[in-house]
């Protein structure tokens, strides 16, 4: 049989926790919520026990009491919050007003549909419960995408299990994962939206490992491996971003980087502009790196490349995410594809290739867990 991909990846990737675009006034037949649970129930299971239960809830008593729990649990916080942040262009402004959508009109949706499995977790962290029931969930979401309703993924009212089961006769050794408000969409134009490439986040056979392309095994410098650090931060990106706009960072804390200053006619952080750094290495010595600014983003992203912009011999990026109260700060490092000190080396000694490239790899990684570490220091202090 064949299957289009391009419709198989598009409803993968346009199904979006939809709230203010469900269609409160249409109402959804129960064949249809069948169908897509039908669907769900071809995934995956621990050990091949059918243990998922799915419980729909269309009475109006029971959606106006789950939509009162949902309130009490966290949707009065919502409403809130999208109060207070109503024009101020904060980044989660737009989410906000969703979520408070949703919760001053869950009573209204036609549908609300608990995915559960009979079990409860042992809190021991081992596999076994959850990974047999949340394949299912979102399987029941994509399908759902795939015939015009849609859901959003809410856990909110998990946190009130007591009343939770009251409302929906769970036994006590049933475990609830998630509460999906079903619905028609307004529409079904939804869209791709920005996330990290698959390449920046994704790591190859060890943690914080990167390439651009490939990559081989053994490792080899024409793969442009690279490193990604991350560390979450109990300050706004305003203040992190204060820290990291500064190119002399580096210079306070890295082993290798001993000075960065501007280069003539350079003052400050831009796009195109450059600076200077002077490093050392016991193998290699002193040596000076002239460094372009590529990517500048004001409070999000500050990125250059070192020796030639068209052909850099590396690329560094600073990149900075929101994380509610505090900040997501990932640092990372793509060596080539142009030449540089590491290419020398490769030259030098071919059949040493490999423990080359790894032994660079792992003291660039070190030396950048320290940036992190003294920006931590700084805007946690």
């Amino acid at each position: 049989m064949h299957i289009d991909v391009a419709s198989v990846d598009e409803a993968l990737a346009t199904t979006r926790s939809v709230r203010r675009r469900l269609d409160l006034s249409r109402p959804v037949d129960d064949q249809i919520i069948c169908d897509c649970i039908d669907v769900a129930e071809q995934a995956p299971t621990g050990g091949n026990r059918g243990s998922r239960r799915w419980v729909v809830v269309r009475d109006p008593a029971s959606k106006a009491a789950l939509a009162e729990l949902y309130r009490q649990a966290g949707g009065d916080w919502m409403i809130a919050s999208r109060d207070r942040m109503a024009g101020t262009g904060h980044p989660d402004e737009a989410m906000m007003r969703s979520a408070a959508h949703l919760a001053e009109h869950l009573a209204d949706v036609p549908a609300i549909v608990f995915p559960t499995i009979i079990g409860l977790h042992d809190g021991s962290g081992r596999p076994g419960l959850f990974d047999s029931v949340l394949q299912a969930a979102w399987s029941f979401c994509v399908a759902l995408r795939a015939r015009g309703l849609g859901t959003a993924w809410t856990t909110a009212v998990l946190t009130e299990r007591e009343r939770l089961g009251e409302i929906l006769g769970l036994p006590d050794d049933v475990t609830p994962v998630a509460m999906l408000p079903v619905a028609w969409t307004i529409g079904t134009d939804f869209a791709r939206v920005d996330r990290t490439p698959a390449r920046a986040i994704t790591y190859w056979d060890s943690w914080s490992r990167i390439a651009d392309s490939g990559p081989s095994l053994p490792v080899r410098l024409a793969d442009r491996p690279g490193v990604v650090v991350e560390r979450d931060l109990a300050a706004r990106p305003r203040a992190v971003w204060e820290v990291v706009g500064d190119i002399g960072l580096s210079a306070r804390v890295s082993d290798e980087v001993l000075e960065v200053r501007w280069a003539e006619g350079f003052d400050r952080p831009a796009l195109g502009a450059e600076f200077i750094g002077t490093n050392r290495h016991p193998r290699r010595g002193t040596w000076e790196v002239r460094c372009w600014i590529d990517r500048y983003e004001e409070r999000r992203l500050f990125g250059w490349c070192t020796s030639d912009p068209v052909n850099p011999g590396a690329r560094w990026r600073l990149e900075i995410e929101p994380r509610g109260e505090g900040t997501r700060l990932r640092f990372r490092l793509l060596l080539g594809p142009g030449p540089s000190g590491l290419t020398q080396a490769v030259a030098d000694h071919p059949d040493d290739e490999a423990r080359i490239v790894e032994r660079r790899l792992a003291e660039h990684r070190e030396n950048m867990s320290k940036v992190l570490d003294t920006v931590a220091d700084l805007v946690e202090s």
